[in-house]
């Protein structure tokens, strides 16, 4: 497909208003698409969760489908599901897709829940204790816990190397009144992004969601502290299991998303650890010719938000194989620093990218996801066929120029969850 085709499937019209509440309102018409999608994003997040209560701001979104003062959870599901609906909700807020023709039964229960969301004691225990029961299950998950090892190495004490979702000992410390309370503090109008795209009209939804919002407070706009995280450097964690596979986790802190060289860093992504084994170089050597693993991948652009995110290399492989595989990281990093990549190569990579990133664009929820973004970042409207121009001129010495400014084989951290003994890994903490 041409790149003036795959622009013309990118086409996203916008409009954008702002609410009486203070919210930011982000409308995409699709004329005759089957499905509506409404994302509400609240800013603060996890950071919002006290020290000793993390998970707070999980469970006002999580929880928050489970009844208002005028429709019980069992009513809302009735509601919705007939309709092909589903509402669901996490630390950062609520999103839901519908039937394309009753977007407006989705809007007016979503909306219901931001603003008087009240969860009722009996109900907020059963889904509390559904999620501690979860919890206790991955306390053994190697996987897991090799995830979590490794973020903390990385963000160090800072929010963002902890679990969203909180642990067992920081759940059972939350009252049902703090998460109302959370909810009626942060969910407020000028701290709210609301992005619908479907088959509607534009002043229509604006003119419902000043209705449906009308008793939301607006708030003051979130405070940002400037986020302090540990200095690059190798650090070493195990997590001890008795299981087959050992899951190995390296990297290092990433960068934010509005960095000038993200559009090359995807494109160096696709070549060294992202897509299709037949694309990207870790999956072809490490799987293919190694024979070391099924899943293995390594990327540095998908984490990448306001904060930086992680370069995270991950395989699940054999004990035996565990140095084998470190070692392959570490090795296909340094080739794509110092090597120019070739142009067949990086030409591969960048159709199979420019494709399948036209291709998600596909999908209602996809696009009112990047309706959010583009509020959170300040993305202006010629911003996605910027980026889909900038991926197609992204030339070999930009992969090479990028790889050397962002990634760093020497500095990185390690996360081993399996039947691994810490010293076996004693070479990489030394340098």
């Amino acid at each position: 497909m041409s790149h003036q085709a795959l622009l013309e499937r990118l086409s996203m019209p916008l409009e954008r208003f702002e609410l009486s509440c203070g919210a930011l309102l982000w409308v995409s018409p699709r004329p005759g698409a089957p499905v509506c999608a409404i994302q509400a994003h609240v800013r603060g997040g996890p950071a919002l969760d006290p020290r000793g209560k993390e998970g707070l701001a999980y469970l006002v979104g999580a929880l928050a489908d489970q009844g208002t003062p005028s429709r019980s959870d069992e009513e809302i599901a009735s509601m919705l599901e007939p309709h092909g609906g589903e509402l669901g909700g996490d630390a950062s807020g609520l999103a839901g897709v519908i039937v394309g023709s009753r977007w407006k039964l989705l809007l007016e229960v979503l909306c219901d829940a931001l603003s008087h969301a009240h969860y009722p004691n009996k109900l907020f225990e059963r889904q509390r204790q559904r999620l501690l029961d979860r919890l206790r299950v991955e306390r053994s998950e190697p996987q897991k816990q090799g995830a979590l090892l490794f973020r903390r190495l990385v963000y160090g004490d800072h929010w963002m190397g902890r679990a969203a979702y909180g642990d067992g000992a920081s759940l059972e410390r939350i009252e049902p009144a703090e998460v109302r309370a959370l909810r009626r503090r942060h969910w407020c109008g000028r701290r709210l992004i609301l992005s619908v795209c479907g088959d509607v009209d534009p002043k229509e939804v604006r003119a419902a969601c000043e209705k449906l919002l009308s008793g939301l407070s607006p708030g003051t706009p979130l405070e940002t502290v400037p986020p302090v995280f540990p200095a690059l450097g190798r650090r070493v964690r195990t997590f001890g299991a008795e299981r087959k596979q050992v899951h190995v986790f390296l990297g290092h802190l990433g960068i934010r998303r509005n960095d000038p060289d993200y559009p090359a860093l995807v494109v160096m992504d696709h070549v060294l650890g992202t897509g299709p084994g037949f694309v990207n170089r870790i999956s072809r050597r490490l799987r293919d010719e190694l024979g070391l693993a099924y899943s293995v991948h390594a990327s540095i652009h998908s984490s990448a938000g306001i904060l930086p995110g992680v370069f995270s290399a991950y395989i699940g492989t054999s004990p035996e194989n565990a140095e084998t595989a470190i070692d392959g990281f570490l090795a296909e990093m340094e080739r794509i620093r110092s090597e120019l990549v070739p142009e067949a190569e990086l030409e591969t990579a960048k159709q199979y990218l420019l494709g399948s990133f036209a291709m998600g664009f596909e999908r209602a929820s996809r696009r009112a996801a990047y309706m959010t973004s583009s509020a959170v970042h300040g993305w202006g409207p010629d911003h996605l066929p910027k980026l889909m121009d900038a991926f197609a001129a992204t030339t070999q010495d930009d992969v090479r120029r990028v790889a050397q400014a962002h990634l760093h084989p020497t500095r990185c951290c390690l996360a081993v969850a399996g039947p691994l003994k810490a010293g076996r890994l004693a070479k990489y903490t030394e340098g």
